[in-house]
């Protein structure tokens, strides 16, 4: 009840936010979509609390939107605003694909090259490795944030030596080119290969190439040493109630994988460059956004730093990101040239969520909701289990009559659909049981506009 209170408080802080100001001078007319904009983010923070939250949407190149709603830090009573910079996770990642296709167009690198030829002591299990399968995720290896062994060391500073070390010291979880797992492993191993090739730091390469030419002044390699004007404090729930500060992280480890820290007008700067080949060249755009293609030649829905999605009746090329204390979102839906970059300071954020919604609200598409109809005790007990989707497994639990997956209530629907509460776009469909008084086999979860099977496992592991 206490933390309940907490965040009413919140919400009323939010809306009296909201509204000071509205009585000073007239500024610039607001655009007509930014009311229902402000409206979205303060129910988003209310109902996944989060002490802050940056937001910038463009339409057609034209700036829609941009505002900070809550604390950047709660200790010193500092607001949002549209130039707070957050650490912003894996979106780091196109940032490294990026950087990674300079070489290539410059001669410095072959993607179809094999690893060994840039890292000879790496143990690669007799596996050809092109390097292009790091950047679509389809390499094989031990993704490190996996292992609890990087987890126990996770505050240290350690070297680009150690890290190779702990995750090629492991088996591969499949042989190259099998299938699609999404994996830091390979980011970090091309933010080496940056290094090698460039002679520079992978933080001097993207400040040279990228940072200064592009104008993006609030992005940064966020290390924790250095002074960073509007930085960003990052935050968890409290079980007390309330928010606590983040646990602690060496950003020397997420490094090319997930290290960099900007602001939502910055990444805007960053997605128009992009876009229109400031940053690499328009091939070199069209090469990060086809899909990935495995052996089999099946394509998977992922470039190089950037997921490929179908939403809301548009292709949609975005990535998230989730680091200790901060949760981040950047789409853009091509067809009708719609940016939005979504920005919070809470491991309880839902930028992606958000992001959804406001792209809907942009697109003149009503809001979905979820219409939750009954479902009989016995029936959804045989639902309940252990699916695996090739790593991570996850337990669904049937508890106090309802079932609980994926850190929240599921929320049957019509179809045999469920829905995580309060996400509408996130769906999970359990495949039917054989027979009365058996268990469902599977489910699939469809999210992002993109579907992952997950079979159920007699002998869990839960790691």
């Amino acid at each position: 009840m206490a933390a309940m209170n907490r965040f009413r408080f919140l919400c009323a802080l939010l809306w009296i936010a909201s509204c000071i100001g509205c009585g000073g001078p007239a500024g610039p007319p607001e655009h007509p979509l930014a009311p229902g904009i402000r409206a979205l983010v303060e129910g988003a923070l209310c109902e996944h609390p989060s002490p802050g939250a940056s937001v910038a949407v463009e339409l057609d190149g034209a700036l829609v939107f941009a505002g900070g709603f809550g604390s950047a830090d709660l200790e010193n009573d500092v607001p949002a605003t549209a130039d707070t910079v957050y650490r912003i996770g894996s979106v780091t990642k196109q940032f490294t694909a990026a950087a990674t296709l300079l070489l290539v167009e410059e001669g410095a690198l072959d993607l179809d090259s094999d690893l060994r030829e840039h890292f000879p002591d790496y143990d690669t299990a007799g596996f050809r490795i092109p390097v292009e399968r790091l950047l679509n995720h389809t390499s094989g290896i031990k993704g490190y944030t996996e292992m609890e062994e990087f987890w126990a060391q996770a505050r240290l500073d350690l070297g680009h030596e150690a890290m190779l070390d702990l995750f090629g010291s492991v088996p591969f979880e499949f042989e190259p080119g099998d299938r699609y797992q999404y994996n830091n492993s390979g980011y970090y191993l091309l933010g080496v290969l940056i290094e090698r090739l460039s002679g520079e730091s992978y933080t001097d390469f993207l400040r040279r190439r990228f940072f200064e030419p592009l104008g993006l002044e609030n992005t940064h390699y966020l290390d924790n040493e250095p002074i960073v004007p509007g930085r960003a404090e990052g935050y968890e729930l409290a079980s007390e109630g309330g928010f606590r500060n983040d646990d602690p992280l060496s950003m020397r480890l997420p490094y090319a994988a997930g290290s960099l820290g900007s602001s939502v007008l910055d990444l805007l700067r960053w997605q128009r460059a992009l876009v229109g080949g400031e940053a690499v060249s328009a091939s070199g755009y069209e090469r990060m956004t086809a899909p990935g293609v495995l052996v089999s030649g099946e394509e998977v829905p992922y470039g190089y730093g950037l997921g490929l999605a179908e939403e809301h009746g548009f292709a949609k090329l975005a990535h998230g990101g989730g680091i200790n204390g901060f949760r981040a979102q950047l789409a853009w839906y091509p067809a009708p040239r719609l940016g939005i970059a979504v920005l919070m300071n809470s491991g309880s954020g839902r930028p992606g969520l958000l992001e959804n919604r406001i792209a809907r609200h942009v697109l003149g598409q009503e809001q979905p909701r979820i219409e939750e109809v009954e479902a009989a005790p016995e029936a959804l007990e045989a639902l309940a289990g252990v699916y695996d989707p090739g790593r991570s497994p996850v337990e669904v639990r049937f508890e106090d009559g309802s079932l609980r997956g994926l850190g929240r209530r599921l929320v049957p629907a019509a179809n045999g659909v469920f829905h995580p509460e309060g996400d509408p776009f996130t769906a999970v469909r359990f495949d039917p049981p054989g027979a009365p008084g058996e268990r469902a086999p599977g489910f699939t979860l469809t999210s992002a506009g993109n579907s992952t099977p997950y079979r159920r496992v007699e002998d869990p592991e839960i790691r």
